[in-house]
Protein backbone atom coordinates (compact mmCIF):
# COMPACT_ATOMS: atom_id res chain seq x y z
CA UNK A 1 0.00 0.00 0.00
CA UNK A 2 1.22 3.29 -0.91
CA UNK A 3 2.63 5.82 1.92
CA UNK A 4 1.23 8.74 -0.17
CA UNK A 5 -1.64 8.78 -2.02
CA UNK A 6 -2.72 11.31 -4.82
CA UNK A 7 -5.97 12.12 -6.43
CA UNK A 8 -6.97 14.91 -8.47
CA UNK A 9 -10.70 16.68 -8.84
CA UNK A 10 -11.96 19.56 -10.36
CA UNK A 11 -8.83 21.37 -9.87
CA UNK A 12 -8.11 20.49 -6.27
CA UNK A 13 -5.29 17.84 -5.79
CA UNK A 14 -5.86 15.87 -2.33
CA UNK A 15 -2.40 14.25 -0.89
CA UNK A 16 -3.33 11.94 1.96
CA UNK A 17 -0.65 10.40 4.60
CA UNK A 18 -1.30 7.04 4.61
CA UNK A 19 0.23 5.28 6.91
CA UNK A 20 -2.60 5.16 9.71
CA UNK A 21 -1.36 2.54 11.47
CA UNK A 22 1.93 4.30 12.14
CA UNK A 23 0.08 7.57 13.25
CA UNK A 24 1.36 8.94 9.36
CA UNK A 25 4.87 8.66 10.92
CA UNK A 26 7.84 9.84 8.02
CA UNK A 27 9.59 6.91 7.11
CA UNK A 28 12.07 6.64 3.82
CA UNK A 29 8.82 5.70 2.16
CA UNK A 30 6.92 8.57 3.41
CA UNK A 31 9.45 11.12 2.53
CA UNK A 32 10.21 9.89 -0.97
CA UNK A 33 6.62 9.62 -1.80
CA UNK A 34 5.62 13.13 -0.31
CA UNK A 35 8.29 14.76 -2.31
CA UNK A 36 7.23 13.08 -5.54
CA UNK A 37 3.22 14.04 -4.54
CA UNK A 38 4.42 17.90 -3.96
CA UNK A 39 6.59 17.95 -7.19
CA UNK A 40 4.02 16.28 -9.02
CA UNK A 41 1.21 18.65 -8.22
CA UNK A 42 3.17 21.76 -8.47
CA UNK A 43 3.95 20.87 -12.19
CA UNK A 44 0.42 19.55 -13.07
CA UNK A 45 -1.18 22.75 -14.74
CA UNK A 46 -4.35 21.08 -14.09
CA UNK A 47 -3.81 21.49 -10.27
CA UNK A 48 -4.93 25.08 -9.20
CA UNK A 49 -4.73 24.08 -5.05
CA UNK A 50 -3.56 21.59 -3.11
CA UNK A 51 -5.58 19.67 0.45
CA UNK A 52 -2.81 17.64 2.75
CA UNK A 53 -4.48 15.61 4.77
CA UNK A 54 -3.63 12.21 7.00
CA UNK A 55 -5.49 9.23 7.00
CA UNK A 56 -6.89 7.89 10.17
CA UNK A 57 -6.56 9.17 13.91
CA UNK A 58 -3.50 11.95 12.92
CA UNK A 59 -2.27 13.98 10.94
CA UNK A 60 1.19 12.87 11.78
CA UNK A 61 2.84 12.12 14.68
CA UNK A 62 6.14 13.11 13.11
CA UNK A 63 9.62 11.04 12.21
CA UNK A 64 9.78 7.21 12.59
CA UNK A 65 12.33 6.30 15.12
CA UNK A 66 12.58 3.24 13.97
CA UNK A 67 13.27 4.28 10.36
CA UNK A 68 15.79 6.82 11.64
CA UNK A 69 17.50 3.81 13.50
CA UNK A 70 17.78 1.98 10.05
CA UNK A 71 19.08 4.67 7.96
CA UNK A 72 22.90 5.64 6.98
CA UNK A 73 24.96 6.77 9.93
CA UNK A 74 28.00 9.09 9.95
CA UNK A 75 31.49 8.01 9.99
CA UNK A 76 30.92 8.51 14.15
CA UNK A 77 28.27 5.57 14.04
CA UNK A 78 24.93 7.97 14.77
CA UNK A 79 22.30 8.93 12.69
CA UNK A 80 23.03 10.88 9.72
CA UNK A 81 20.23 13.65 10.13
CA UNK A 82 21.42 16.27 8.72
CA UNK A 83 21.46 13.88 4.99
CA UNK A 84 17.24 12.99 5.62
CA UNK A 85 16.78 16.64 6.16
CA UNK A 86 18.52 17.80 3.33
CA UNK A 87 17.92 15.01 0.66
CA UNK A 88 14.31 14.42 1.98
CA UNK A 89 12.49 16.94 4.43
CA UNK A 90 13.63 20.12 3.08
CA UNK A 91 12.95 19.83 -1.10
CA UNK A 92 8.78 19.09 0.41
CA UNK A 93 8.60 22.09 2.82
CA UNK A 94 10.29 24.04 0.25
CA UNK A 95 8.32 22.66 -2.46
CA UNK A 96 5.06 23.91 -0.56
CA UNK A 97 6.25 27.38 -0.01
CA UNK A 98 7.44 27.73 -3.71
CA UNK A 99 4.33 26.37 -5.61
CA UNK A 100 2.48 28.77 -6.97
CA UNK A 101 -1.21 27.13 -5.71
CA UNK A 102 -2.44 27.38 -2.40
CA UNK A 103 -2.15 24.38 0.20
CA UNK A 104 -3.68 23.95 2.67
CA UNK A 105 -3.64 21.34 5.53
CA UNK A 106 -6.32 19.48 7.47
CA UNK A 107 -5.53 18.20 10.36
CA UNK A 108 -7.10 15.50 12.67
CA UNK A 109 -5.54 14.34 15.57
CA UNK A 110 -1.98 14.96 16.19
CA UNK A 111 0.55 17.18 14.19
CA UNK A 112 3.80 16.75 15.50
CA UNK A 113 7.32 17.44 15.15
CA UNK A 114 7.50 17.49 11.34
CA UNK A 115 4.20 16.49 10.74
CA UNK A 116 3.43 19.67 12.57
CA UNK A 117 6.72 21.60 10.31
CA UNK A 118 4.43 19.83 7.40
CA UNK A 119 1.54 21.79 8.42
CA UNK A 120 3.10 24.89 9.02
CA UNK A 121 4.28 24.90 5.66
CA UNK A 122 1.09 25.28 4.08
CA UNK A 123 -0.59 28.91 3.00
CA UNK A 124 -3.61 27.86 5.64
CA UNK A 125 -4.40 25.54 8.17
CA UNK A 126 -8.14 24.49 9.01
CA UNK A 127 -7.71 21.79 12.33
CA UNK A 128 -10.47 19.76 14.20
CA UNK A 129 -11.60 20.57 17.82
CA UNK A 130 -10.15 17.29 18.81
CA UNK A 131 -6.45 18.03 16.86
CA UNK A 132 -3.16 19.40 18.67
CA UNK A 133 0.27 20.77 17.49
CA UNK A 134 3.54 19.67 19.20
CA UNK A 135 7.05 20.51 18.76
CA UNK A 136 8.08 17.25 20.38
CA UNK A 137 11.66 17.49 19.65
CA UNK A 138 13.03 18.65 22.57
CA UNK A 139 11.21 15.20 24.87
CA UNK A 140 13.85 12.93 22.71
CA UNK A 141 17.01 15.65 22.70
CA UNK A 142 16.37 17.04 19.61
CA UNK A 143 15.54 20.70 18.24
CA UNK A 144 13.03 21.96 15.82
CA UNK A 145 13.42 20.96 12.15
CA UNK A 146 11.47 21.27 8.71
CA UNK A 147 11.19 24.82 9.13
CA UNK A 148 9.55 25.29 12.15
CA UNK A 149 12.28 27.01 13.92
CA UNK A 150 11.06 29.82 11.24
CA UNK A 151 7.50 29.20 10.60
CA UNK A 152 6.28 28.96 14.16
CA UNK A 153 7.70 32.49 15.36
CA UNK A 154 6.27 34.50 11.97
CA UNK A 155 3.14 32.78 13.12
CA UNK A 156 3.05 33.48 16.94
CA UNK A 157 5.86 35.76 17.99
CA UNK A 158 8.91 34.48 20.13
CA UNK A 159 7.62 34.05 23.55
CA UNK A 160 4.81 31.46 22.62
CA UNK A 161 7.61 29.96 19.46
CA UNK A 162 9.92 29.66 22.62
CA UNK A 163 7.32 27.89 25.15
CA UNK A 164 6.38 25.69 22.09
CA UNK A 165 9.86 24.58 21.55
CA UNK A 166 11.66 24.23 24.80
CA UNK A 167 8.53 22.86 27.07
CA UNK A 168 7.16 20.32 24.16
CA UNK A 169 3.49 20.21 25.59
CA UNK A 170 0.58 19.89 23.60
CA UNK A 171 -1.28 22.92 21.98
CA UNK A 172 -5.08 22.24 21.54
CA UNK A 173 -6.80 23.54 18.28
CA UNK A 174 -8.76 25.99 19.98
CA UNK A 175 -5.17 27.49 21.62
CA UNK A 176 -3.46 27.24 18.18
CA UNK A 177 -6.39 29.26 16.70
CA UNK A 178 -6.01 32.25 19.65
CA UNK A 179 -2.61 31.91 19.55
CA UNK A 180 -2.65 32.55 15.48
CA UNK A 181 -0.84 29.26 14.96
CA UNK A 182 -3.56 27.62 12.28
CA UNK A 183 -6.31 29.68 10.31
CA UNK A 184 -9.52 27.72 11.34
CA UNK A 185 -11.06 25.46 13.93
CA UNK A 186 -14.13 23.21 12.72
CA UNK A 187 -16.23 20.11 14.48
CA UNK A 188 -14.59 16.69 14.05
CA UNK A 189 -17.05 15.41 12.06
CA UNK A 190 -17.00 18.37 9.28
CA UNK A 191 -13.51 18.82 8.59
CA UNK A 192 -13.13 16.45 5.19
CA UNK A 193 -16.29 18.68 4.20
CA UNK A 194 -14.99 22.34 5.25
CA UNK A 195 -11.23 21.25 3.95
CA UNK A 196 -12.46 20.20 1.31
CA UNK A 197 -15.00 23.37 0.16
CA UNK A 198 -12.32 25.28 1.15
CA UNK A 199 -10.02 23.67 -1.40
CA UNK A 200 -12.83 24.01 -3.98
CA UNK A 201 -13.24 27.84 -3.11
CA UNK A 202 -9.37 27.96 -3.87
CA UNK A 203 -9.41 25.68 -6.87
CA UNK A 204 -12.55 28.21 -8.37
CA UNK A 205 -10.44 31.55 -7.57
CA UNK A 206 -7.63 33.69 -9.29
CA UNK A 207 -4.65 31.38 -9.26
CA UNK A 208 -2.30 34.08 -10.67
CA UNK A 209 -3.10 35.96 -7.86
CA UNK A 210 -2.46 33.45 -4.89
CA UNK A 211 0.87 32.69 -6.74
CA UNK A 212 1.55 36.29 -6.22
CA UNK A 213 0.22 36.75 -2.76
CA UNK A 214 2.53 33.89 -1.74
CA UNK A 215 5.66 35.39 -3.30
CA UNK A 216 5.36 38.67 -1.53
CA UNK A 217 4.63 36.61 1.97
CA UNK A 218 7.48 34.35 1.56
CA UNK A 219 9.82 37.28 0.23
CA UNK A 220 8.28 39.46 3.37
CA UNK A 221 8.37 36.92 6.25
CA UNK A 222 10.41 33.75 4.71
CA UNK A 223 13.34 35.53 2.95
CA UNK A 224 15.90 33.46 5.04
CA UNK A 225 14.32 30.20 4.82
CA UNK A 226 17.28 27.96 3.28
CA UNK A 227 19.49 29.17 5.61
CA UNK A 228 17.38 28.42 8.49
CA UNK A 229 16.72 24.61 7.09
CA UNK A 230 20.28 24.72 6.65
CA UNK A 231 21.02 26.19 9.97
CA UNK A 232 18.37 23.56 11.42
CA UNK A 233 19.98 20.45 10.04
CA UNK A 234 23.56 21.61 10.92
CA UNK A 235 22.55 21.97 14.57
CA UNK A 236 20.07 18.84 14.59
CA UNK A 237 23.48 16.68 13.47
CA UNK A 238 25.19 18.00 16.61
CA UNK A 239 22.10 16.74 18.91
CA UNK A 240 21.98 13.53 17.05
CA UNK A 241 25.65 13.41 18.69
CA UNK A 242 24.47 14.18 22.09
CA UNK A 243 23.90 11.21 25.18
CA UNK A 244 20.61 13.19 25.67
CA UNK A 245 19.45 11.81 22.24
CA UNK A 246 20.47 8.53 22.78
CA UNK A 247 18.61 8.76 26.19
CA UNK A 248 15.60 10.51 24.73
CA UNK A 249 15.37 7.48 22.12
CA UNK A 250 15.72 5.05 24.79
CA UNK A 251 13.35 6.62 26.85
CA UNK A 252 10.68 6.82 24.05
CA UNK A 253 11.24 3.04 23.20
CA UNK A 254 10.80 1.95 26.97
CA UNK A 255 7.96 4.26 27.52
CA UNK A 256 9.53 5.91 30.45
CA UNK A 257 10.52 9.41 31.64
CA UNK A 258 14.33 10.41 29.68
CA UNK A 259 16.95 11.28 32.71
CA UNK A 260 18.51 14.18 30.57
CA UNK A 261 22.35 15.40 31.31
CA UNK A 262 23.20 17.74 29.21
CA UNK A 263 25.97 15.61 27.09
Amino acid sequence: MAAVSLSIAAGLATIELNRPEALNAWNRALGDELLDAVRAVADDDAVRAVLIRGAGRAFSSGADLKDIGGREATPEGVPDLRRILVESYHPIITGIRHMEKPVIASVNGGAIGIGLSLALACDLIVAAESAYFLLAFVNIGLVPDGGSSIFVPARVGFARAAELALLGERVSAQSALDWGLINRVVPDAGLPAESEALGRRLAAGPTRSYAGSKRQLNAMVYGRLDEQLELEAAIQQEMASSDDFAEGVTAFVQKREPAFRGS
